[in-house]
């Protein structure tokens, strides 16, 4: 079992000290990454069409996430029964944020590319917190000397537009872009509903790109066992989650909000599910934009959510107490 910090050290409540994600340590020499896991910070908002915020995400994240710095070694679940993400056995380092270039959207997406390649090398889980959803294409392509990787989406958009007035980056574009990518084998979109920027030919190319997608309906309707028979038992898999695949209810603070989404625990479930399932490889969490949302209450759904994924996918790795 791991000690108890609380005895041991400081109190160390989550209002105090440097604001990494969880509290977790900062590793800001990007050659020197010794961890399970690396956060990496995307905050670029220039891919949106509408409200823009998405910039301030990664702060707002990392803010959150200090409610989860668990002082007592991890994240003791009663209903489980099981320790998540005991200190002495996960690490977790914050190595801060790729440079934004403003209104380069290229050279910005270069340098989010740059910090996953750098976590991928160290052996890391990269964790990235957008940011607009655009921040998905450098996140996805920095898997193209690994594995093949299938991808999970949550999100209430399909984002498989494939150009509008020569706009290929945007945050509309990156599921289009990532199914041109070898080393994707293809995708599991949940939540997507209603109106959107999506038309029906984006619809069936994707489909021909190797899509299952889900509404929110489809969702409620097979239940948590019946999404996960739909996805390839035992493959990698790379998450993308867009904070607007949950209802505005619980995620107003969003530039695209969408009302019939998801809530906590139907994503959750879905998350465990497929940490049992296949191996989760990589993940970004994208489009928490604070300044729509006065309590904050979508940023500490992202972090919680963030949390107790990780926690989930390393259980299944055998460290967990």
């Amino acid at each position: 079992m791991t000690k108890n910090t609380y005895e041991t050290g400081r109190l160390n409540l989550p209002f105090v000290g440097h604001c990494t994600f969880g509290k977790q340590p900062a590793c800001l020499d990007w050659d020197a990454i010794d961890a399970d896991i690396a956060v990496l910070g995307a905050p670029f908002d220039m891919g949106t069409q509408y409200r823009a915020g998405a910039r301030f995400g990664p702060r707002s994240i990392r803010e959150a996430s200090t409610l989860f710095s668990f002082g007592h070694g991890g994240a003791y679940d009663f209903e489980d029964d099981i320790t998540y993400l005991p200190s002495d056995k996960v690490r977790i380092v914050d190595i801060g944020d790729a440079d934004m270039i403003h209104t380069d959207t290229l050279q910005s997406h270069g340098n989010i590319e740059f910090g996953v390649r750098k976590i991928l090398k160290a052996g890391a889980l990269p964790v990235v917190l957008g940011g607009d959803h655009s921040v998905h294409i450098p996140c996805i392509r920095a898997f193209d000397d690994q594995a093949p990787v299938h991808i999970v989406h949550v999100d209430a958009h399909l984002d498989f537009v494939d150009e509008r007035h020569g706009v290929r980056y945007g945050h509309g574009n990156p599921l289009r872009r990532a199914s041109e990518m070898p080393h994707v084998t293809g995708f599991t979109q949940l939540g997507i509903r209603n109106v959107s920027s999506s038309n029906r030919d984006d619809y069936e190319a994707a489909r021909a790109a190797g899509s299952t997608i889900l509404s929110v309906r489809d969702v409620r309707g097979l239940g948590t066992q019946g999404v996960l028979a739909l996805v390839p038992e035992g493959a990698r898999y790379y998450l993308t989650i867009d904070i607007d695949g949950f209802d505005p209810s619980i995620a107003p603070g969003t530039g695209t909000p969408s009302h019939g989404g998801f809530l906590y625990y139907e994503v959750l479930e879905i998350m465990q599910g497929l940490a049992k399932r296949g191996d989760v490889v990589g993940m970004d969490l994208v489009e928490v934009a604070p300044d729509y949302d006065q309590s904050g209450s979508t940023a500490f759904l992202a972090a919680q959510l963030l949390m107790n994924v990780l926690g989930y996918v390393f259980h299944e790795k055998g460290l967990s107490d």
